[in-house]
């Protein structure tokens, strides 16, 4: 049994650096994958967050959500992460916030829908064709 739970363990760390090779403080915990769409189960593991009001660094967890951004497409299945992000509180009493959100460097931005990957390659499609063209590959490679 302990052996059982080694190896899924190594191939979580496997499927990490494969979805997320440039990220750090992300853990996958599940993958979940259908005919049509690929969830995966996704939370940030740091210690805490800077708050984007004043910079102040704070590990006091207010609270967490669940969010759903949009990942680049896998083999033909659109990709979808669900994302726990906690809730922190700024301390900082001439801070305008009392609390704020962590972001994930290099995977979500406040208020994003898509990862930065796939809004990357939304932006690239955009630039080569533009309009119509741009509009229908995007559909073709899953990438809307």
């Amino acid at each position: 049994m302990i052996r059982y739970w080694e190896r899924l363990n190594e191939l979580l760390l496997r499927l990490e650096e494969l979805l997320f090779p440039s990220i750090a403080n992300v853990v996958v915990l599940s993958v979940d994958a259908s005919i049509a769409i690929v969830r995966v189960d996704v939370r940030c593991t740091a210690a805490g967050a800077s708050c984007p009001g004043c910079g102040a660094w704070s590990a006091q967890v207010h609270g967490s959500y669940l969010r759903f951004p949009a990942d680049v497409p896998s083999s033909g299945r659109s990709v979808v992460l669900q994302l726990r992000v906690r809730r922190f509180v700024c301390r900082t009493v001439e801070c305008g916030r009392r609390t704020f959100v962590e972001q994930i460097p290099g995977l979500t931005r406040r208020h994003g829908q898509r990862t930065e990957r796939l809004r990357s390659t939304l932006a690239a499609i955009g630039l080569a064709l533009a309009g119509r063209a741009g509009s229908r590959l995007a559909n073709i490679v899953g990438a809307h």
